[in-house]
């Protein structure tokens, strides 16, 4: 998929897969991100995370978050929302975004490292699965796990028919997340209901939420 699918859909506010108030089951799990020792604190990176409102509850938890985003005026509408004038630094790899326990990679994630990103706690991955087509799902799947050691993940995927409607967002199965993830995680589905209203009212589709844990070495 090309990078100006993306930026064109920013550009015209085609945004559908934006939740403005944030995901009920990134709360409902959210344990399985932050850290039970309150002596840490949790850094999770959020790949591809546009604008998301799961960014301030995040924050709002006490945790530190990394972001990934390829369009800079998703990042801008964030820190806009946010209510917060960010810091921005320019490097060879792009841009980043910063203030205070926040920061956002403007760019492809593709080219980001582990340096680049730092040690994180989890990831939380709601809208970067689901947007990616099948071509691109295992580079992906390997990268994020080489980026971050094999951090914890909490993906919340969907369900549904692609012959009826076509993505993005795509249709990620149980199936689909144990071929990319299995090698390397333990994969248990926490969850599978009925998406209230169907995805974007056009087709019937279920919610789906995994927790990856990483297998021992």
């Amino acid at each position: 998929m090309e990078h100006s699918f993306w930026h064109s859909k920013w550009q015209k506010n085609e945004i559908g897969f934006h939740e403005p108030k944030g995901n009920a089951l990134l709360v409902k799990y959210a344990e399985k991100l932050l850290e039970p020792d309150t002596s840490k604190i949790p850094r999770i990176f959020v790949p591809l995370c546009g604008k998301t409102r799961d960014i301030s509850w995040l924050l709002s938890q006490g945790a530190e978050v990394v972001g990934a985003e390829l369009s800079e005026l998703a990042i801008e509408q964030l820190f806009e929302e946010l209510g917060v004038s960010p810091n921005i630094t320019t490097t060879p790899k792009g841009k980043i975004y910063s203030k205070d326990t926040l920061t956002v990679f403007v760019g492809d994630i593709f080219k980001l490292n582990s340096q680049d990103i730092g040690d994180v706690s989890a990831i939380y991955d709601r809208a970067a699965l689901v947007a990616l087509p099948d071509t691109l799902r295992a580079q992906y799947a390997s990268h994020l796990a080489q980026i971050t050691n094999n951090a914890t993940q909490l993906i919340i995927s969907f369900e549904y028919d692609q012959s009826i409607m076509a993505g993005p967002p795509f249709s990620v199965n149980e199936r689909m997340v144990d071929t990319l993830y299995a090698d390397k995680y333990h994969v248990t589905r926490l969850e599978r209901s009925e998406l209230i209203g169907g995805l974007k009212g056009k087709v019937d589709a279920d919610n789906l939420v995994f927790h990856l844990v990483a297998k021992q070495k």
